[in-house]
C-alpha cells in the first residue's frame, strides 16, 4: 500500500517498484491507472534506467515532434508573428526553411538576441522589417534575406488567417504547405524536401493518416472564422494516438482498467486511487437529466462506476499487488477512493489490521528509496561565496559614474558584467518597464533643455508636453503606458514647468547629458571615469549645479557623505577638473535629486550633499583607493560583501547563487 504526498512522489515509488521487478528473471509487471498524467510521469521516471515502457494509451499526436511543429506553426501565424510564438516555431528541430540546420538555427539564435528582445513589434513581417532598421547593415541583410524566405512560405497561411471566413479544407492545405516548406532542409550538402522530414517516423505517419482523414471530412464542415482554427486543429490533434510498434521492454507495461481485464502479470500496481480519478465522477452532462436517459434507453452515469468497481475487483487477484494514491494532486487535496476505504475498513473489521499496517510500511519504504535517488549522498554542504580573482589585464580599466556604485556594492556583478561580459537579455513580448518609463522621462527632459538652453518658451508646460508627445510616440497605443504613464508625465511636466520657472532667471546657461571623461593613475596603469550629466547649469556668477533625475527611489544623503552613492560627488569631481566637455573647470555650488514620480505634486526637489566640495573630494579619493585595491591581482570580485548596502537591483544575483550561502541576516 503506496501513500504517496504528491504525484510526483507517487511515479516517482511506482517507477522503482516496476524497476524492482526486473531484477527476478522473467518476471512481468504493470501499471493500471485511468489517470494520463500519473502514467506520462511514471513513463517518463523510468527514463532514468534507460528503460523504454509500452503504454497501451499511447501518446497524443498533438504532444509529438510533428504535432509540436504543426500546432507551433498554425499559432505563430494566427498571432501574427508575436515573438514568443515564433521564436517557439523557428526553434524546434524539424525548422530550417531550406537551410542547413545549423545555419538556420544559428539566424535563429541572432534574430532572438538582437531584434525581437523588448516591447512587441507591430503584426505580422512589417514590424519584423520595421525593427531590422536599427541593426548594423551586414546583421540587417543577413536576418532580412531568412525573414524574405520565411515570408514567402508562410504569405498563403497568412492570407487565409486574415480573411473574415474561410473554409477548413483551404486553411488546412494553406497550414500544411507552411510546414512543409520550413521543414525542408540542405543536410550533408543535399537538399531534403519538407514532407520526407516532416511525415517520418512513427508520429509523422501517424498524422499524415489523420489529417488525409481530416481533409478528406473537411469539406462537410463547412466553412468556419479563421482564429478558430489553431484551437479546432489543436483538439482533432489530440484525439490522434501515436503507439510505438517496437524498442519497448517485453516485461513492463502501462495500461488502462481496460487493457488489463483479460491480462495477468506477476506485479500489478493499481495507481491513482482517488475519488474523481479512480472511480470518475459521474456527470450526466448539459443535455439530459437522468429521467431523460432512462426514457431513451441510455444507461446512467452511475453505471461506469459500477464497470470501475468490476475492474477493481478482478484486478485485486493478482499474484502480487499495490494499491498507490497521492495525498495532493496538482497541489489539491485529494479524497481517498470510496474502494480503498472500503478495503481498510474490512482489513480491519477480519483482523487484518497488523498486515494492512505491513503493507503500508512496505509502501513507505519504496517510497524511501524513490527519495533517496534523488538526494545527493551526504549531508546539506553550505556553498561558500563566490571570490572570483581574474587576472589584472582582464579586470576592467574604464567606468562609469554609475558602475563605481555597482563596484563598492556588488564588486560580483561588476566581473560578471565586465570580465565574463554577461548581459542580461530583454524579455520577450515585454510590456515596457520602469526603466523604458525613466529613459522616455530623461529624454524628454534632455529634447526641452537642448531647445531651451538659455531663454524658456512662453508656455513651458505646453513644450514639455508637446515634447512628451513626440518621445511616447508608438507606445501610446498601449493601454499600460496611456492609462498610467501619460498622467504621470503631465504631472512631472507641469512640476518641471514650475522649476524652470523659478530657477531660469539666476541661471546663465542650461545642458543636458553632457558627457566628461577623467584619466586617473593606478598600480597597474590608467583608469577611465566617464560620466554623463542629465542637467549641467552654470550660474551667472560662474559656479555649476548639477541635477540627476531619479523616477525611483533616492540615495540618502548619509549614503551620499559615506561613498556609497557616489555618482553626483564623483560628477562634481570631474566638473572641477574641467572634465566635461565644453563646460571647462568650474566650482560646483550644488549637487542635488529631482524625483520625477509623477504623484499629486509632480516631483520634489532635494540636495543630495550639504558641502559639495567636500564631497567630491571624498569621493574621488574612495575611487583611487578603490583603484589601488582592485589592482592587486589577490583582491577578489566578492558578491554583496556588505549585505546591509547590496544593490537593490541586480541581475547577476542568481549567478552569484546568493541563497545557497548568504545567512538569514541577508
Amino acid at each position: 500500500m503506496l501513500n504517496a504526498p504528491g504525484q510526483r512522489e507517487e511515479a516517482m515509488a511506482i517507477a522503482v517498484m516496476l524497476r524492482e521487478a526486473l531484477e527476478t528473471e522473467g518476471r512481468t509487471a504493470a501499471l493500471v491507472t485511468p489517470d494520463r498524467t500519473l502514467a506520462r510521469r511514471v513513463a517518463a521516471a523510468l527514463d532514468r534506467w534507460e528503460i523504454a515502457v509500452d503504454d497501451s494509451a499511447g501518446r497524443p499526436l498533438s504532444n509529438t515532434p510533428v504535432g509540436a511543429f504543426l500546432r507551433l506553426a498554425a499559432h505563430a501565424c494566427a498571432e501574427q508573428l508575436a515573438p514568443v510564438a515564433l521564436l517557439a516555431l523557428l526553434q524546434h528541430p524539424l525548422a530550417a526553411a531550406g537551410e542547413a540546420p545549423a545555419v538556420f538555427r544559428a539566424r535563429v539564435r541572432r534574430l532572438d538576441r538582437e531584434v525581437l528582445r523588448g516591447p512587441r513589434p507591430a503584426p505580422g513581417f512589417a514590424g519584423l522589417y520595421a525593427l531590422l532598421a536599427d541593426q548594423p547593415p551586414r546583421i540587417a541583410l543577413s536576418l532580412r534575406r531568412g525573414l524574405e524566405r520565411l515570408e514567402q512560405l508562410a504569405h498563403p497561411f497568412l492570407d487565409q488567417l486574415a480573411r473574415d471566413e474561410s473554409t477548413l479544407a483551404e486553411l488546412l492545405d494553406a497550414h500544411l504547405r507552411f510546414a512543409e516548406g520550413l521543414a525542408a532542409a540542405r543536410i550533408d550538402g543535399v537538399v531534403m524536401p519538407g514532407p520526407t522530414r516532416l511525415w517520418a517516423g512513427e508520429a509523422g505517419e501517424a498524422a499524415a493518416l489523420a489529417l488525409a482523414d481530416l481533409m478528406d471530412a473537411a469539406p462537410s464542415l463547412g466553412s468556419l472564422a479563421p482564429r478558430h482554427y489553431p484551437a479546432l486543429f489543436e483538439t482533432l490533434l489530440a484525439q490522434t494516438p501515436v503507439r510505438p510498434r517496437f524498442d519497448r521492454h517485453p516485461r513492463l507495461a502501462i495500461w488502462g482498467p481496460l487493457e488489463a481485464r483479460l491480462q495477468r502479470p506477476d506485479l500489478l500496481i493499481l495507481a491513482g486511487l482517488n475519488e474523481g480519478t479512480w472511480p470518475a465522477q459521474s456527470d450526466t452532462g448539459p443535455w439530459m437529466s437522468r429521467p431523460m436517459l432512462q426514457a431513451l434507453g441510455l444507461p446512467q452515469p452511475e453505471r461506469a462506476i459500477g464497470l470501475a468497481a468490476h475492474d477493481l475487483s478482478q484486478a485485486l487477484h493478482a499474484p502480487a499487488l499495490v494499491l498507490s494514491r497521492a495525498a495532493r494532486v496538482e497541489g489539491s487535496p485529494t479524497v481517498p477512493s470510496r474502494w480503498l476505504t472500503r478495503l481498510a475498513a474490512v482489513a480491519q473489521a477480519a483482523g487484518l489490521g497488523g498486515a494492512w499496517a505491513e503493507a503500508e510500511a512496505r509502501g513507505a519504504e519504496r517510497l524511501a528509496w524513490a527519495r533517496h535517488l534523488e538526494q545527493p549522498p551526504g549531508p546539506p554542504a553550505r556553498t561558500r561565496q563566490p571570490a572570483p580573482c581574474p587576472q589584472v589585464k582582464d579586470r576592467p580599466r574604464r567606468l562609469s559614474v554609475t558602475r563605481v556604485e555597482t563596484w563598492m556594492r556588488d564588486p560580483y556583478a561588476l566581473y560578471a558584467e565586465f570580465v565574463l561580459r554577461l548581459r542580461e537579455l530583454d524579455p520577450l513580448d515585454a510590456d515596457p518597464s520602469r526603466a523604458d518609463y525613466g529613459t522616455l522621462i530623461h529624454g524628454v527632459l534632455e529634447d526641452f533643455v537642448r531647445a531651451w538652453p538659455r531663454a524658456l518658451p512662453p508656455d513651458p508646460e505646453a513644450e514639455l508636453l508637446r515634447l512628451g508627445r513626440a518621445r511616447f510616440g508608438a507606445l501610446m497605443t498601449r493601454p499600460g503606458v496611456r492609462t498610467f504613464w501619460w498622467p504621470r508625465f503631465q504631472r512631472i511636466a507641469a512640476w518641471v514647468a514650475r522649476r524652470e520657472r523659478e530657477r531660469r532667471p539666476a541661471l546663465a546657461e542650461t545642458l543636458a547629458e553632457v558627457q566628461a571623461s577623467l584619466t586617473l593613475e593606478g598600480p597597474e596603469g590608467p583608469f577611465v571615469l566617464t560620466a554623463k550629466a542629465d542637467r549641467l547649469e552654470r550660474r551667472r556668477d560662474g559656479s555649476l549645479d548639477i541635477i540627476d533625475y531619479k523616477t525611483g527611489a533616492l540615495p540618502t544623503l548619509a549614503e551620499v557623505d559615506a561613498g556609497l552613492s557616489p555618482q553626483l560627488p564623483l560628477e562634481a569631481a570631474l566638473a572641477q577638473s574641467g572634465a566635461f566637455a565644453g563646460v571647462g573647470a568650474a566650482p560646483v555650488a550644488g549637487l542635488s535629486f529631482w524625483r520625477l514620480s509623477g504623484d499629486a505634486q509632480g516631483g520634489t526637489a532635494r540636495p543630495a550633499s550639504k558641502d559639495p566640495q567636500a564631497a567630491a573630494q571624498t569621493a574621488l579619493a574612495g575611487l583611487q583607493a578603490l583603484i589601488r585595491l582592485f589592482d592587486d591581482p589577490a583582491t577578489p570580485y566578492m558578491a554583496r560583501p556588505h549585505p546591509d548596502h547590496a544593490p537593490r537591483f541586480n541581475p547577476y544575483q542568481h549567478l552569484a547563487r546568493v541563497r545557497e550561502w548568504a545567512g538569514g541576516e541577508d
